[in-house]
């Protein structure tokens, strides 16, 4: 999917993440950035959740992830990201998978997440700037088999016919994130499954409250009033007012919180 270089505030992007180093398309590029997107722009849901539309488009995308000090769900990340990566000269093209986290073993689950192929001089990678609570912080080799390190979790590729499956290692456990081919995907597609996950009475996204962001030394998730922090020094913290949860969102994920934040939580029942 080729997206137009001009569409992209690149230093407005760079200052929104605090990144200030080269912007030739490396592999040593592609590595800070892909660490520095996810510490800056959480993985949220509140749009779904208080039932605001979702765009895809990229002034869209610009104007809430970059300019309004918001974060999203895979869709809006990845995107973003793709435009980022193409108006620097990246090679990249959108993916589709399947999630297995917290998945029963051998559940069909829909094409509902998205990643990126990167085709880099030494062949292609992946990357991955959305995926909640277990988000990649650097890009992964395409390459079966190989246990490759991160700022964060260690992640595997293994194959199963033509599709290849994301492991990451939890403790001594390896467990399967999602299942991807390597068809290419365009906007479109991203479009109809975004739209299903942001607005039909089946997805989760519009009864729970989820916010997730990775630190240099851990990661913080959101799931309804519980915060849950996972470190060096693990912790846990519920919330019985939703004062206290917009705090949170504020001070911790960094989220300019949208009004209706209140009534949508005594709505779904989430204290």
């Amino acid at each position: 999917m080729n997206i137009a270089a001009d569409t992209i505030d690149i230093a407005s992007y760079f200052a929104r993440i605090g990144y200030d180093g080269a912007g030739s398309p490396s592999l040593e590029t592609l590595k800070a950035l892909h660490l520095l997107h996810p510490l800056a722009i959480p993985f949220e849901n509140l749009d779904p959740l208080l039932k605001r539309p979702v765009s895809l488009d990229p002034v869209s995308l610009q104007a809430k992830l970059i300019e309004g000090r918001r974060g999203g769900y895979c869709y809006e990340h990845n995107l973003l990201f793709m435009q980022v990566l193409a108006s620097l000269g990246f090679s990249a093209s959108g993916l589709a998978a399947r999630v297995l986290w917290n998945r029963p073993e051998g559940a069909l689950t829909p094409r509902t997440h998205m990643l990126l192929r990167i085709d880099m001089a030494d062949g292609p990678w992946i990357a991955d700037v959305g995926f909640g609570g277990i988000t990649l912080t650097a890009p992964l080799r395409l390459q079966e088999g190989l246990e490759q390190e991160t700022p964060h979790e260690t992640f595997r590729l293994d194959r199963t016919g033509d599709y290849w499956i994301l492991n990451a290692k939890i403790g001594a456990d390896w467990r399967p994130a999602y299942q991807f081919g390597l068809e290419d995907h365009s906007r479109m597609d991203y479009e109809i499954t975004s739209y299903f996950v942001s607005t039909s009475p089946q997805s989760h996204f519009l009864h729970s409250l989820m916010a997730a962001r990775p630190t240099r030394d851990g990661r913080y998730t959101l799931f309804n009033n519980r915060l849950s922090f996972h470190g060096a020094k693990s912790y846990r913290r519920e919330f019985t007012g939703a004062a206290e949860v917009e705090q949170v969102l504020r001070e911790v994920f960094g989220i300019d919180v949208p009004p209706g934040l209140e009534e949508a939580m005594a709505r779904e029942k989430l204290l």
